[in-house]
């Protein structure tokens, strides 16, 4: 953990939803082959090239899941008020029916997740340390899940979001 805090160039970027413009509500950077360009909630991310660290976990991440991945998203939650709203992983980019593999590091942080068109949470993961959960195209279909805010959590977290970018 320390290695990525140390290597990736952490970024607070600027979205716009529904017409008002904030910071991202966490640090992020953005990393993958030349090809893996990649945009949400009209943010553009040219990919930044590999660090060793992220290159090593991509190696661990891609042989334990049996996918391929060509891109991460690396998120910083410096501590409980850090947070990511609701939303599915299914941008154009990442094709028709996307795997997603989401590596965690540091604080242990809940993975909340709804169906799709509803507001009721339907399940709670506490994601820990060092635990890897593999998202298969369905769940982006059919559920929606974010990170939210813990007051009480004080360490910081990383997350890794392995996605494969279609050019």
């Amino acid at each position: 953990m320390q290695q990525l805090l140390d290597e990736i160039p952490w970024e607070q970027p600027a979205i716009t939803l529904f017409g008002r413009t904030a910071p991202v509500p966490r640090l992020q950077s953005w990393h993958g082959e030349p090809e893996a360009r990649y945009a949400y909630s009209g943010l553009p991310l040219p990919p930044t090239p590999w660090t060793p660290g992220l290159r090593h976990i991509l190696d661990v991440v891609q042989s334990a899941t049996g996918h391929r991945f060509n891109s991460v998203l690396a998120n910083l939650y410096r501590d409980g008020h850090d947070t990511m709203g609701w939303h599915t992983d299914d941008e154009r980019e990442l094709g028709p029916a996307p795997w997603i593999a989401s590596y965690s590091l540091g604080a242990t942080r809940d993975f909340t997740l709804r169906r799709r068109g509803t507001t009721r949470i339907g399940d709670r993961i506490a994601l820990a340390h060092d635990q890897l959960l593999l998202m298969p195209p369905a769940m982006q279909q059919h559920w929606e899940h974010a990170l939210p805010r813990r007051a009480r959590v004080l360490a910081p977290r990383i997350n890794l979001t392995f996605r494969f970018i279609y050019g």
